[in-house]
């Protein structure tokens, strides 16, 4: 009913000119308890095609003269050795206890099938309503409309209602630029990989949300101590996205020691931090010539070697 529609949107950090009437919102987003169909009915295929990522330069600049679909950003090869750079968000969700909530992908995944991760990760889009597509950097820190991408993904992969994740409690804390051929599901000529800068966020909730884990996204879950990650980190029978694994060696326990500096804002940083992935996520074509702004679309030009 529209009394819990508008007590939904007040939970929401609003940029102060950001408006819209409730009775306009068209399709795929639908506030109150049927929130988000975005994804209903659409395999792993059709959603690359369909998701028209956010195309950045090394800084995060949005480059407004390309959009591409999600399959274009993620193809790898000799002519597009890291694809093309956009933004992306990895999500982290803590219980009471400091637990946090680990996913494995679906192993029907295009990209990085099977491997374990943090709580969600995907990108946030152009088209979308509300809007996802952050001023940079005018919105530093709290980049509200990526906000929305999170629980939008969250309520496709894990079924967690996005009343359940006050936007006011999602902390950013940080950037990374990093890129990673996708080798250990496919070869050293894999056709698939990640560029991105990736917004870090963390919450922390008293009550866990209650999951129903979408099987085309998400295999299984766990919440896991600093402790027992490390173990599962000592596991060779276990693989793990490289980006995770990436900002975990970058801050992120340091980040989970101090939880309550970490979500009063203690940690977070504006520049973005670039990483290559370890040389196993390196493929054929990925030359020692290739550098940071090797698949970087800026000023209309894609730098490849």
């Amino acid at each position: 009913n529209m009394a819990r529609h508008r007590a939904f949107l007040a939970t929401l950090a609003l940029p102060s000119s950001f408006s819209f009437h409730l009775g306009a919102l068209p399709n795929p987003i639908v506030f109150g308890t049927r929130l988000c169909q975005y994804g209903s009915g659409m395999d792993q295929n059709a959603m690359m095609e369909s998701d028209m990522l956010i195309v950045v330069d090394e800084n995060d600049i949005v480059q407004n003269d390309v959009v591409v679909s999600k399959r274009e950003a993620h193809q790898f090869s000799s002519d597009s050795p890291r694809g093309l750079l956009h933004r992306a968000f990895s999500f982290f969700l803590f219980n009471k206890k400091n637990e946090m909530l680990l996913t494995r992908r679906a192993d029907s995944k295009i990209t990085f099938p099977g491997v374990w991760t943090n709580t969600a990760c995907s990108h946030p889009l152009h088209g979308m309503v509300p809007d996802e597509v952050d001023d940079v950097p005018a919105a530093y820190p709290v980049f509200p409309r990526t906000k929305f991408a999170v629980t939008r993904k969250l309520k496709q992969e894990l079924g967690i209602d996005p009343a359940d994740i006050p936007h006011e409690k999602i902390v950013f804390v940080s950037r990374f630029h990093y890129w990673a051929a996708d080798t250990l599901s496919y070869d050293l000529n894999t056709p698939w990989g990640e560029h991105e800068v990736d917004y870090i966020f963390f919450i922390q909730l008293d009550e866990e949300p209650e999951l129903d884990l979408n099987p085309d996204e998400v295999a299984e879950y766990k919440y896991v101590s600093a402790s027992g990650l490390k173990s599962m980190f000592d596991d060779p029978s276990l693989k793990w996205s490289p980006w995770f694994k990436g900002i975990m060696e970058r801050g992120g326990f340091e980040w989970w020691e101090d939880l309550e500096g970490t979500l009063q804002g203690k940690h977070t940083k504006e520049d973005v931090e670039f990483f290559d992935p370890p040389k196993d996520h390196y493929a054929s074509y990925n030359l020692p010539s290739h550098d940071r702004v090797t698949g970087v679309h800026s000023a209309g030009r894609v730098k490849a070697d």
